[in-house]
């Protein structure tokens, strides 16, 4: 079973390992002895599922989430019960790989108008007017 997160993407089940450990916060009787919550783990920097741009996005875009080897690691405790965690980690892995599969649109720099810089100047001048009126009034003193 493959992970589909995009027409060109799709992330074999061999490539995902899941562990499941006991959920953080309050629960009721069972929160010390039911381990619910899921760890799922996904190696970036080895996935042939990626194209090489994409796993470099996906890096920068999972921050901390992702380890000095460049393994992901996403911890899933929202609900109380496995199958729901296991698919929530699964919803927001496809999600993060779905954003970083966007290419961004390179930056084109640009400089102000001839225009823009003259009213730029024109309402410099109009402050230093205004703040030059509130001053003391110099004459006979």
């Amino acid at each position: 079973m493959t992970l589909q997160v995009t027409p060109n993407i799709a992330i074999d089940e061999d490539e995902l390992s899941e562990r499941f450990v006991r959920a953080p916060g309050p629960g009721g009787q069972n929160v010390n002895k039911v381990e619910t919550a899921a760890q799922l783990r996904f190696d970036v920097r080895h996935s042939p599922s990626l194209p090489a741009g994409v796993r470099a996005r996906l890096e920068k875009l999972a921050g901390s989430r992702v380890d000095s080897d460049g393994v992901l690691t996403i911890h899933a405790h929202r609900h109380r019960t496995r199958e729901r965690n296991r698919a929530d980690a699964r919803e927001r892995l496809a999600a993060l790989i779905a954003k970083a599969s966007h290419v961004p649109k390179p930056r084109r720099p640009t400089k102000p108008s001839r225009a823009a810089k003259a009213r730029r100047v024109e309402e410099k001048k109009q402050r230093a007017r205004t703040k030059r009126l509130r001053g003391s009034i110099r004459g006979d003193e």
